[in-house]
């Protein structure tokens, strides 16, 4: 990368830096319980990366909510989702886990002079927010030029939320040249195809390595635990 260049580093958050278990599952049971006025059966599949607002339409459809009705009853879950999570905060310290790797991972990228780290996520932000800081690994992103499914459901454009903020906030145009995805999920590499970026995949989910190779993710790590082979890996793919 040249002196000069900038280059915006897009995190995934679950099962790329940090891993909740079934507390994610137990807020959206507590959501729907609240909202729809019975128990739901059947919950959103784990580890897709597919955005809140799309997994709780899916999530009311599958327990036989009429489609008529989810436009009134998905934004009341959205909004109330992120303080269902919040009522979990103490769940999330004591039953989180750190993915191998994670914390010298983003410290190093923080640290780097020429790279500008925050998040695309299928979070809501103040959930994605929420995770970060339980970890206390909101001190290696720059939260306010991140994008969140409370920006779009649709993931692929969050790309384009990110590199738009981190503009007006750095005066850098960020485009495919200069932008990366780093997660492991095959919905982090539809939003680097679609959104216009490069992606680094690490088969630390529930993808294999195989899976997002043949995905069309540009660089395959298995986990995060080398930390020179990431930075070459972003280098190589923003060059």
């Amino acid at each position: 990368m040249t002196e000069a260049q900038r280059v915006l580093v897009l995190w995934d958050i679950d099962r790329t830096l940090l891993y909740v278990g079934d507390i994610d599952r137990q807020v959206y049971r507590e959501t729907f319980a609240e909202v729809v006025g019975r128990p739901a059966e059947r919950l959103p599949a784990r580890g897709t990366g597919v955005t809140m607002p799309l997994a709780i339409r899916g999530l009311l459809l599958n327990n036989g909510v009429p489609e008529e009705d989810v436009p009134e009853l998905l934004p009341q879950m959205v909004e109330l989702l992120p303080k269902r999570l919040g009522g979990h905060t103490a769940d999330l310290r004591r039953e989180g886990v750190l993915m191998q790797g994670a914390v010298a991972a983003l410290s190093c990228v923080r640290d780097h002079p020429r790279l500008l780290p925050t998040v695309v996520t299928g979070n809501l932000k103040p959930n994605a927010i929420l995770k970060l800081e339980a970890f206390s690994l909101d001190r290696f992103v720059d939260i306010e030029i991140g994008g969140f499914a409370s920006d779009d459901d649709h993931r692929p454009a969050l790309v384009e939320v990110a590199q738009r903020r981190a503009q007006a906030k750095y005066g850098t145009a960020f485009t495919r040249s200069n932008t990366v995805i780093i997660g492991d999920s095959l919905e982090d590499v539809r939003t680097g195809l679609e959104g216009g970026a490069p992606v680094i995949g690490v088969a630390s989910g529930k993808t294999t390595a195989t899976e997002l190779e043949d995905a069309g993710a540009d660089v395959v790590l298995e986990s995060l635990e080398d930390t020179p082979q990431l930075m070459r890996a972003i280098a190589s793919v923003t060059s």
